[in-house]
C-alpha cells in the first residue's frame, strides 16, 4: 500500500516515474452517450479543503496490456448514469473507483465496470468522488497513515445513494435493489458507507437526504484500509462498526496482494459472520492488485462471473 500511494503522490505532484504521463487540467469527461451531473445543488459539505483545478493522466503502467486513466484534484463529486442495455433487472450499483483516496483509476475500475454491469441489464452509476485525501490515506511526507479532515468521500457516497434511491421510480430501479461496488480505497468506502448509513455526514439539503442511504448490497474487491487503527493483530478496523444491518457483501482478494494484505477481506469477513450478515469470500493464491475486470491468464480476474452468480443467489438478480 505504501508504495502504490508514494507513487501516486508523485505522480500528482507531477513527477514522472515510471513514464506515467503527463497531467492535463480539465475536467474528466465520460464515453460518448453518458453525462455526468453534480450530486451536489450547490456548495459542496466542507467546501476548500479540496482544490482543483481537476486533472487527468494516462498511466503507462499497463495492466491486461492497457494503460489506464488517472483522475485527480476532484473538488466537484459528480455522477454518470449507465443505463441497462437490453433487459431491466431492477437493480442499481454505486461504483467507487480506487485510487487510495488521492486520485481515480476512473477506466479500469470505474466506466469498465459500469459498462459491464449495464450489459447484464444492471444500472450503474459511476462516482467521481472527491479525492485527494478525502479519507484515510497514506502520505509520503510523514510515512504515515492519516485520516481525512473531514469524510468528504462518505459524504459523496451517502449522496449519491440517497439520489439514486430518491430517483428509483424515474430511473426504474427497485428502490430495494440498490447496492455499492468498489476496489481498493473504493472497496474501504463500500465497508465505510456500509457501516455509516443511519446518519448522514452532512447537514441535509433537500429531500434527497431524507430517504435512506443503506446500500441493500456491497461489493467490495480487494478492499484496503481495514487493518488501522487496531491494538492487535487480526483485528478490524473500529471505524467500521458491523452489525446485523450491515447489508450482504461480496468480499475477494488475491493472496499475493502487494499493496492491500489480504487480511484487510479477512477481518472483515469475520466481523460479518459474527455479526450473522450473509457474506461470500473468495480468494485466489495470486492475483496481485488494480486489476480491475481486465481479463488476464490469472483465475482472480473471473470475479465478475462469481459476483453475478452472488447476485442471483441473494435475490438482486434473476435469470
Amino acid at each position: 500500500m505504501r508504495a502504490l500511494f508514494f507513487a501516486l503522490g508523485m505522480m500528482c505532484a507531477g513527477v514522472s516515474r515510471g513514464q506515467p504521463g503527463l497531467w492535463h487540467a480539465g475536467v474528466w469527461q465520460p464515453p460518448p452517450g453518458h453525462q455526468q451531473v453534480p450530486i451536489w445543488p450547490g456548495e459542496v459539505p466542507d467546501a476548500g479543503l479540496v482544490t482543483g483545478p481537476e486533472s487527468t493522466v494516462t498511466v503507462n503502467k499497463l495492466v491486461a496490456g492497457k494503460p489506464w486513466v488517472a483522475v485527480g484534484h476532484v473538488p466537484r463529486p459528480t455522477m454518470t448514469v449507465y443505463s441497462p442495455t437490453g433487459r431491466n433487472t431492477g437493480a442499481a450499483v454505486i461504483v467507487f473507483p480506487g485510487g487510495g483516496y488521492n486520485v481515480l483509476a476512473i477506466d479500469l475500475e470505474g466506466t469498465e465496470v459500469c459498462e459491464r454491469l449495464a450489459s447484464r441489464g444492471i444500472m450503474a452509476v459511476l462516482l467521481k468522488y472527491r479525492v485527494p485525501f478525502t479519507g484515510p490515506h497514506w502520505e509520503a511526507d510523514c510515512r504515515c497513515h492519516r485520516d481525512a479532515k473531514a469524510p468528504m468521500a462518505l459524504q459523496d457516497a451517502q449522496r449519491t445513494l440517497g439520489l439514486v434511491r430518491a430517483r428509483a421510480a424515474e430511473w426504474h430501479v427497485d428502490p430495494h435493489k440498490i447496492g455499492v461496488l468498489g476496489f481498493s480505497a473504493g472497496g474501504h468506502l463500500v465497508a465505510d458507507v456500509s457501516t455509516h448509513w443511519d446518519h448522514r455526514a452532512y447537514t441535509a439539503v433537500d429531500a434527497a437526504d431524507t430517504v435512506s442511504c443503506r446500500p441493500d448490497f456491497a461489493v467490495a474487491l480487494y478492499p484496503g484500509h481495514l487493518l488501522e487503527k487496531t491494538t492487535r493483530e487480526f483485528e478490524l478496523n473500529p471505524t467500521i462498526p458491523v452489525t446485523r444491518d450491515t447489508p450482504p457483501t461480496f468480499l475477494l482478494q488475491a493472496v499475493d496482494d502487494p499493496v492491500d494484505p489480504v487480511e484487510n477481506a479477512l477481518v472483515y469477513y469475520i466481523a460479518l459472520k459474527k455479526a450473522k450478515v450473509p457474506v461470500e469470500l473468495h480468494l485466489f493464491e495470486r492475483g496481485g492488485h488494480a486489476f480491475g475486470l481486465r481479463r488476464t491468464k490469472s483465475p482472480i480476474t473471473d470475479w465478475p462471473r462469481l459476483m453475478e452468480q452472488w447476485l442471483g443467489a441473494i435475490g438482486v438478480v434473476s435469470d
